[in-house]
């Protein structure tokens, strides 16, 4: 990241991204457009599900009927979860479901999808928001770098195994929780793990590329498949545990800025709930609840871009093993 795109970045998050930008932009929020909406008979599945913005998407749509398929990697901490959405819910029949990931492992992920598209007749919403940053250079015996191999592709992986059960639903979404760290990053199909100047790792910057690799995905499947709503957005600086582990200093800076996981939650609701998705761009950028013009200053020419890595690797990795 150049200086310049790290101040105009940082400042602009500290005006929209922080807790008082969130008050701010929901001042111009229609309280009205989600009244009364539910998700009755609506099948959701939420990935990084235990904790954080994951946990609190899934005790919002739980109130509203959804049907819930939580995505966690341990079973403990999912399990815990669980029952505090199925408190969240007020009936203790609710349809809470548990499944056990580890989405480092990309031969599991496509196992999984594969079977749950088999045995589950649709998916109606898939909300993509695990996410990690591993601070230190870490790859495994397949060649993926940790960060890279969770963040996109897993959300590759898992997205493109179940499509055939969204294509079941009559109104099928898929929401990825990207970041607005993105917007200072362009996209490195030639390097898309960042791995190739193994000395001078920057896990931030690896994060912020992964995020940015998310949002073209969802560009590039919202053209591929035109009926299936997809979205991109980005949830602002929330005081998640994920964020307090991979960045103590910004979080102990940002002490009282945050936003709560369930402001940080709040757009991937609208995304999931509201009847005028379709009023926007198909695979739109959101922050709030309206789309991000990304063909800005600060970012780069997203056709472009697209047209780079449909090119790359990775749209071309195999969902078979």
């Amino acid at each position: 990241m150049s200086l310049y795109r790290n101040i105009v970045w940082f400042t602009k998050g500290i005006r929209e991204y922080t807790k008082s930008g969130f008050e701010s932009a929901s001042a111009r929020f229609d309280p009205g457009e989600l009244e009364g909406l539910r998700l009755d008979n609506r099948r959701v599945m939420v990935t990084g599900a235990n904790s954080g913005i994951g946990l609190a998407c899934c005790k919002e749509l739980v109130k509203r009927g959804a049907e819930i398929h939580m995505v966690c990697r341990n079973i403990e901490r999912g399990q815990a979860a669980r029952d505090a959405v199925i408190e969240a819910a007020g009936n203790p029949n609710a349809a809470v479901h548990l499944h056990q990931l580890d989405l480092t492992q990309t031969k599991s992920v496509f196992e999984f999808a594969r079977q749950f598209s088999t045995t589950h007749d649709r998916l109606d919403v898939l909300i993509n928001n695990a996410g990690c940053m591993v601070n230190e250079l870490s790859v495994d015996a397949n060649n993926l770098e940790a960060n890279f191999a969770t963040n996109t592709l897993a959300t590759y992986i898992l997205t493109e195994t179940l499509l055939s059960a969204l294509k079941k639903s009559t109104d099928p979404r898929v929401i990825v929780v990207s970041s607005g760290g993105m917007l200072v990053q362009k996209l490195d199909h030639a390097d898309p793990m960042l791995v190739k100047q193994r000395n001078r790792f920057d896990s931030t910057m690896v994060y912020a590329q992964n995020k940015r690799q998310q949002v073209v995905m969802t560009e590039i499947w919202a053209e591929s498949h035109p009926n299936i709503q997809f979205a991109s957005m980005h949830p602002g600086w929330a005081d998640t545990p994920a964020v307090a582990t991979s960045m103590p200093s910004f979080h102990h800076r940002m002490e009282g800025r945050l936003r709560t996981p369930e402001q940080g939650a709040d757009t991937i609701v609208w995304l999931a709930l509201t009847p005028n998705l379709r009023n926007y761009p198909n695979g739109s950028f959101f922050q709030g609840t309206k789309f991000i013009h990304l063909i800005v200053s600060i970012s780069c020419d997203l056709q472009t871009a697209s047209e780079a890595y449909t090119r790359s690797a990775l749209v071309k990795w195999p969902c078979g093993f």
